[in-house]
């Protein structure tokens, strides 16, 4: 109490309050940010590198067995999707032959292989690629591998994908190996 008699707040409630303050302000300086977008145009680049829009929700964007459609990534029926995790795009020479995960097509159409490809933050409100490579076995029956490099271009702003993809040649297991 003070000399008046009064109550005062104790030190945590004035912690807290600076630090909630703190929160506040940081969301809304990320949330007016603007972000600097990839210098990538749509299309087809150098290295198998492809850009491409899509950015309008009702609609998938095919291209090669993959569907795009904002943050979500298919793959084409009768084809198939593995995560391969964190590893280096350039140091893949062949992928596996076996555990593709196809996509489950409904009101919430997914494919589990692909995943939450990204990660997002809560101060920029960005999404950004997790940097992880799929191998992809088309409905034809050919493989690949895939990364996707951005979610953002000068052009479109987000749901313009940049992806590298590579023609791959299955690993089998030999009879002897389990």
């Amino acid at each position: 109490m003070d000399a008046g008699g009064n109550a005062r707040p104790p030190i945590l409630v004035w912690v807290l309050a600076a630090a909630f303050l703190l929160l506040v302000a940081s969301l809304l300086i990320g949330s007016f940010s603007k972000p600097e977008f990839p210098p990538y145009e749509l299309g087809l680049h150098a290295d198998s590198t492809y850009t491409l829009d899509a950015s309008r929700g009702d609609t998938w964007h095919w291209w090669r067995d993959l569907g795009f459609r904002r943050n979500h990534v298919i793959t084409a029926p009768g084809a198939g999707a593995i995560d391969l995790g964190a590893v280096s795009f350039d140091s893949m020479s062949q992928v596996p032959a076996d555990g593709y995960v196809e996509t489950t097509f409904g009101a919430d159409t997914t494919n589990a292989g692909i995943g939450k490809w990204y990660d997002y933050s809560m101060w920029s409100h960005l999404l950004t690629s997790r940097h992880h490579v799929y191998a992809v076995r088309t409905a034809s029956g050919e493989f690949a591998t895939l990364e996707i490099l951005a979610y953002y271009c000068r052009e479109v702003g987000a749901a313009c994908y940049t992806v590298r993809v590579k023609k791959m040649r299955p690993r089998h297991v030999a009879s002897g190996d389990a």
